[in-house]
């Protein structure tokens, strides 16, 4: 058996502008996984291909994200960043993955179901074989520990599945390869705590998404101090003051949805939100909401405003993430050849 040193991996997608659900949900934690973890954060600029992207708009959106990493926090010195087309081994790895996993573990991924609709057959072969990818990304460090939503519990469970077949189908090789009888370790979830579901502005039953029609749906990372209080002023809400407990938000997602973003900024439960705002009506909410939103988020706006005008110091990080990251995946990858029978 081969004992795996602890190692996180996660990334985001390049294909839409950053908003308020993907700093609450997943780029603060990355901060504070850093300072308790070894951390590999990707762009993961080959996964926005699966679908159409504009090939400037993905050059921008992928230095959009470094920037959004950068100004949270996230230490280029200590964590790894990086985008994912500049190191190959991802690429190599998930054509392996390819053949590793089984057509009826990809038909079962519940996610690209919702992602080709009724038009399977128009999707793209990438955006089917996705989750063999996702894979790579995260064997190809032999990470132990991943933060998952709960949108990529599944394809969590396939990495670890294609990990173990691996491990399974070469089992002689690894072990004459001197890697004991594991090569891949079978990665866990990373659980920090119920991550914050950041829904629309517009209309509290659905994500916040930067895909949504109405900038006022959302709140942007590069919005500045009085586009977020405006958005803020303009949310949907309802007539009703709010409610003493949580009960008394059941039926209402908008004010729900307000709540628990005031809790997520302000690093409080949505109990001792209501405690403090118990019977207020929206015309005091609001208000509150806009200046705790403007104080936590403003200034890394601004940061990634500033970031963003300087593009070669954006690049100069990523090349020196690749080539930190492509340090640990090149042996990972060259044992995987050397241990299916390639010559190299």
């Amino acid at each position: 058996m081969t004992d795996f040193d602890p190692l996180v991996f996660s990334g985001i997608k390049p294909s839409g502008n950053l908003h308020l659900g993907n700093y609450l949900g997943a780029i603060t934690r990355f901060v504070e996984m850093q300072k308790t973890h070894n951390c590999i954060y990707c762009v993961v600029d080959l996964h926005a291909v699966t679908t159409w992207q504009e090939p400037a708009e993905l050059t921008r959106r992928t230095r959009e994200v470094t920037a959004g990493f950068l100004a949270a926090g996230v230490d280029p010195e200590h964590s790894i960043i990086f985008n994912q087309s500049q190191v190959h081994q991802h690429a190599e790895l998930a054509w392996m993955f390819n053949c590793v996993a089984r057509m009826g573990w990809l038909n079962r991924m519940t996610q690209f179901k919702e992602k080709a609709g009724k038009d399977r057959e128009n999707a793209s072969v990438g955006l089917f074989a996705y989750p063999n990818l996702m894979a790579a990304d995260i064997l190809a460090y032999k990470a132990t520990h991943v933060p998952v939503g709960e949108d990529q519990k599944q394809h969590l469970e396939l990495s670890r599945d294609i990990a173990q077949k691996f491990n399974n189908d070469f089992g002689e090789a690894i072990a004459a390869s001197g890697h004991g009888d594991t090569f891949f370790p079978l990665p866990e979830p990373l659980i920090g705590g119920p991550a914050p579901r950041v829904m629309s502005l517009r209309d509290g039953s659905r994500k916040m998404s930067s895909s949504d029609a109405s900038d006022y749906a959302r709140i942007n990372l590069t919005d500045d101090a009085d586009a977020i209080a405006r958005k803020i002023r303009k949310a949907k809400t309802d007539p009703e003051p709010l409610p003493d407990e949580i009960g008394g938000l059941a039926e209402r997602p908008e004010a729900a949805n307000l709540v628990g973003i005031y809790a997520a900024l302000a690093d409080h439960t949505k109990e001792q939100v209501l405690a403090d705002f118990a019977g207020a009506p929206f015309s005091t909410f609001k208000p509150a909401l806009a200046d705790l939103a403007v104080a936590k988020i403003a200034p890394a706006a601004e940061e990634m405003r500033r970031l963003l005008d300087d593009p070669m110091h954006i690049d100069s990080v990523l090349r020196g993430g690749a080539a930190r990251a492509s340090e640990i995946a090149a042996p990972v990858l060259n044992d995987v050849k050397r241990i299916i029978g390639f010559i190299s």
